[in-house]
């Protein structure tokens, strides 16, 4: 194929893919990000007004608590469903991160529980985990190490 007909291979395929709907998904987003964070404060401030937590107690029961709704919810296939919708809404908090790790457990279920569930259920969130404890050692050596000047 020469290279005339691959421009007009490629334009031709420009022209015929359909357009995402960019704002509609961009709207999604926001939506369903900004529905997930205010029932996180909710459940925040129910712990903290109706339990008697601290702030910080309340803030780690609040994860746990997301952590869990995300798990169920894609236990129950309703989290795929909003993930398709909302896109990069549903992905961007917590429970985007609890859905990673059960979608992935379910998925591979059927190649057993040492091979499938233990060996592939962190496989999207692993490299999250991996970093973000690499990244929390190196701040909390520079906060030590600035810590020692004075």
């Amino acid at each position: 194929m020469d290279n005339q007909a691959k421009e007009r291979y490629k334009k031709r395929v420009e022209r015929l893919n359909p357009k995402p709907p960019l704002v509609k998904n961009c709207c999604w987003a926001f939506v369903v990000g900004g529905f997930i964070c205010v029932l996180g404060q909710f459940i925040q401030n129910s712990f903290m007004d109706g339990a008697g937590l601290s702030r910080s107690n309340a803030t780690a029961a609040t994860s746990a608590v997301m952590v869990f709704l995300g798990a169920f919810l894609t236990g129950l296939g309703i989290y795929d469903e909003l993930g398709k919708r909302a896109g990069a809404g549903s992905i961007v908090p917590i429970t985007g991160f609890a859905n990673s790790i059960v979608a992935s457990a379910m998925e591979f279920k059927r190649e057993g529980f040492v091979f499938g569930v233990g060996a592939k259920m962190f496989t999207i969130a692993g490299p999250v985990i991996v970093y973000g404890t690499i990244t929390a050692f190196i701040v909390g050596l520079l906060h030590w190490l600035m810590s020692l000047g004075g």
